[in-house]
């Protein structure tokens, strides 16, 4: 069967209402064969089914997130035990709101990351716009699609309506003056002028720890991760602005060899999208909320409650820090 036949397919059994029974008798098929192409549908990405919790389940903690740390918008989805699916749930949810929020002439700046994959993997729109998705980083070769943005933003642009544009740069280079001579490059600096001007920007918060995405894709050793640490980072906005228990930038070198938007960057555009669906993100995304530069925090229930919870814990602290390894263990949120 071809796409066009298994989408009328799947059209006739979702959208119009008919039984497995009456496509049967229709298109001279067996139930159980129309039953397999059904299931064909869902796997190819033509028929997407979401399940969408009632909104009352997490009002209340998403107006304490709210009046807490003074952003406009907190998403959270309810928290799955399953971290993949934990991550395509939470992604359904910041789809459907980018496809109410986004409109004509709007211009989306797009980070990289499993959460930020997902996001553009579950975006489907009927709504005809001409929004530009322009990579607010450059590429990575590892990884796979997840860590390149490009992949991303003609994903996003493909399902909600637009086009894309790529930063014609890699992610990470090797000396601060490798990275200077790119950012003077013309097609690599219309490029980031374009992501500074973003009325929305999708990023990720990503965690410190050796078993990050970043350290497995190979961005960062085990090493530096540890140094990082040591210097009080607890996590990351896009995948290199590394942050503090406080909210400050960490002091590293890695910000010298990175190509993208800098934290500085993100202050000044209207709506910054945040998202984390992993467990092991409490403290980043504490750290990311107290930096100022959040508008919309996306992430699950548990951790949004983690949050607040050492929010208090930490609140009447001079200066919080995340703990060493060897206290880790008493502190219920990590």
């Amino acid at each position: 069967m071809t796409t066009d036949e298994l989408t009328r397919l799947a059209t006739l059994y979702y959208v119009d209402g008919l039984t497995q029974e009456d496509l049967s008798k229709q298109f001279s098929l067996s139930r159980a064969k129309i039953g397999r192409l059904l299931k064909r549908a869902q796997e190819e990405g033509i028929v997407e089914i979401r399940v969408k919790h009632h909104p009352s389940d997490t009002r209340g903690l998403e107006r304490e997130l709210i009046t807490r740390f003074g952003i406009d918008r907190a998403i959270l989805s309810i928290t799955h035990k399953d971290q993949d699916k934990q991550r395509e749930m939470l992604a359904g949810l910041v789809a459907s709101h980018l496809d109410r929020v986004l409109a004509n002439d709007m211009i989306i700046a797009v980070g990289m990351g499993r959460n930020i994959n997902a996001i553009s993997q579950h975006s489907i729109s009927s709504i005809q716009r001409a929004s530009t998705f322009v990579c607010a980083t450059g590429g990575f070769y590892r990884g796979g699609e997840s860590m390149n943005a490009d992949h991303i933003c003609r994903r996003l642009a493909a399902r909600l309506g637009g086009e894309s544009e790529t930063l014609y740069a890699p992610a990470l280079v090797n000396a601060p003056d490798v990275r200077q001579a790119l950012l003077e490059n013309d097609a690599v600096k219309q490029t980031l002028g374009k992501a500074r001007r973003a009325h929305v920007a999708l990023i990720g918060v990503g965690d410190i720890n050796e078993d990050s995405n970043m350290v497995r894709t190979g961005w960062f050793s085990p090493e530096e991760i540890a140094e990082l640490r040591r210097g009080g980072a607890v996590g990351d906005l896009m995948g290199y602005c590394f942050i503090d228990l406080n909210g400050k930038p960490a002091v590293t070198s890695v910000r010298d060899r990175v190509i993208g938007l800098s934290m500085e960057d993100l202050k000044h555009i209207p709506n910054v999208i945040a998202v984390a669906s992993e467990s092991t993100k409490t403290t980043a995304v504490l750290g990311a909320l107290r930096t100022g530069v959040i508008n919309t925090l996306a992430t699950t229930e548990a951790i949004a409650q983690a949050v607040v919870a050492l929010e208090q814990a930490t609140r009447t602290q001079s200066s919080p820090s995340l703990p060493k390894d060897d206290e880790t263990a008493s502190w219920p949120f990590l």
